[in-house]
């Protein structure tokens, strides 16, 4: 319902009502445009206008960002669907099927960093007292800077 009045699908909606539908700030409609996540078309009177499928894009971006899934890789997840497509379950499949590796890793890297937060990093200072057993002479630094045990594969 809209107003009171069933909703037309069939039409176009402004701005506002993308935003108030889709439970987000107009600036976000605007900034996903600007990055290429969604689209709109322009009316005579050169106002946006958006096609009610965008609402679903939407909600892929917000369930993706939530996960922590850089826009990035959702703007080139989405470009993989035809343009204005209504994201069809087999499409969300595929979707969330080459997210999943990603979600994994980074599951994996979470949890050891949650386990070794309060242990040596190996970043190659030295100045713990777990250093010279978890990194001895820092052997790690050979493989290059930064905090080398949370960041192995």
């Amino acid at each position: 319902m809209h107003a009171g009045k069933p909703f037309d699908f069939s039409r176009l909606l402004t701005v506002g009502e993308v935003a108030h539908r889709a439970g987000v700030p107009v600036s976000t409609i605007h900034f996903y445009e600007s990055k290429g996540l969604i689209a709109s078309t322009r009316n005579a009177g050169n106002q946006r206008r958006f096609a009610s499928v965008v609402l679903r894009y939407i909600a892929v971006i917000k369930v993706a960002q939530r996960t922590g899934i850089p826009l990035e890789e959702i703007k080139e997840a989405l470009g993989r669907c035809p343009p204005g497509s209504k994201l069809t379950a087999a499409q969300w499949r595929e979707l969330s099927s080459r997210w999943r590796a990603s979600l994994d890793e980074r599951i994996t890297r979470l949890t050891r960093l949650r386990d070794e937060l309060d242990s040596c990093i190996g970043c190659g200072c030295l100045s713990l007292d777990e250093c010279p057993l978890r990194n001895p002479q820092d052997a790690l630094g050979a493989g290059g800077p930064g905090p080398r045990i949370l960041e192995r594969p």
